[in-house]
């Protein structure tokens, strides 16, 4: 599908990953992609409930897209292995998760086994992997999350799970830049402030990322931490400075960010949609993630659609995004059965 013939309401909608409650194409989940016309969906373990159910799940979204002349959706979970895994056995599972992980191999074939299990029940994107360094001395909130402490050895292993999960036709996702690793506040709960000088975090948090795009990742997660050297005002999430700047124009990626989710309190807590929206598109963000069923997916839906009508180079800005999200669905979506609509 031609990016050219996109409605204003398809450019707006495949600007959005939503989550939903339930586990079964039902009305909510219908709304969402017919009139919504989101670009994703994430899955989260109340939508979960065994292999088959998901595969029937997974399939129907795309069927019902396609029904609607939507592209493919992209269908996307966290399966980082360890503490974050939404899938349960029957699942492989990986006991203790990254910082487990002894040798390269190790990462390769969590990637392959995931990407396997992933792709069989019709997931096609995952958030993974973490490219937080955790480092020694601080009670890191992601210890239990991270690969180690070494910068090096997280771009290696990250690296080799960027690689197996996109040699299997899985889009991996870098997260959670530029780098959560200092922290010990949780921002699901509240907004972290960070006062790491830029170049600290430039000789160590961020190399992992400069790795994961040499290597062709699909997608770069941004945190919600407050980089208070690098952007006093705005979280990572809403920075013009941290997403476009530097992230795309210094650094070069030409994949699609995405925010952390939006209803985290250290988001929702402090900024209305409004207001997140307006700097989500300044900062040249792709995907905005709204991960539980709320007003908030309709408003920003609507906010999105506003300044597309209202502005022609908010308009010309959503038409490249939505061109990056397209290429990444007609690079790993081909072989669902809504690959015409690509």
């Amino acid at each position: 599908m031609n990016t050219a013939e996109f409605s204003d309401e398809q450019l707006a909608g495949q600007r959005l990953m939503v989550g939903f409650d339930g586990t079964d194409l039902n009305k909510d989940l219908m709304f969402l992609i017919d009139t919504i016309k989101v670009g994703g969906i994430i899955l989260f373990s109340r939508n979960l409930s065994g292999p088959d159910q998901i595969k029937a799940l997974c399939l129907s979204i795309q069927e019902y897209a396609a029904s609607c002349g939507q592209p493919p959706l992209f269908i996307a979970i966290d399966q980082e292995g360890g503490q974050v895994a939404r899938l349960k056995k029957p699942f492989t599972q990986f006991p203790g998760g990254n910082p487990k992980m002894k040798a390269l191999e190790d990462a390769a074939y969590f990637a392959r086994v995931t990407a396997s299990e992933l792709k069989e029940v019709g997931v096609n994107m995952n958030m993974a992997p973490v490219m937080d360094v955790a480092f020694e001395g601080t009670e890191s909130v992601m210890a239990g999350r991270a690969f180690g402490n070494n910068p090096k050895w997280v771009s290696n292993m990250g690296v080799k799970v960027i690689a197996h999960l996109q040699q299997n036709q899985i889009m991996a996702v870098a997260k959670h830049f530029p780098g959560i690793g200092r922290t010990t506040l949780d921002s699901h709960f509240e907004m972290p402030f960070l006062d790491t000088d830029f170049s600290i975090m430039k000789s160590t948090d961020i190399i992992p990322f400069e790795a994961a795009i040499a290597h062709d990742v699909s997608g770069i997660m941004l945190s919600h931490i407050c980089y208070t050297k690098i952007d006093p005002k705005w979280p990572a999430s809403l920075s013009t400075y941290i997403a476009k700047n530097l992230l795309r124009e210094q650094m070069g990626f030409e994949g699609l960010v995405m925010t952390d989710d939006l209803d985290m309190k250290s988001i929702e807590g402090h900024y209305d949609i409004q207001t997140v929206i307006k700097q989500i598109i300044s900062a040249d963000i792709d995907l905005a993630l709204i991960c539980h069923k709320g007003p908030n997916i309709e408003h920003a839906f609507k906010e999105i659609l506003k300044a597309l009508q209202d502005n022609r180079n908010t308009k010309a800005k959503g038409v490249a995004s939505a061109q990056r999200i397209m290429n990444l669905k007609g690079k790993y979506l081909q072989d669902q059965q809504t690959k015409n609509m690509i």
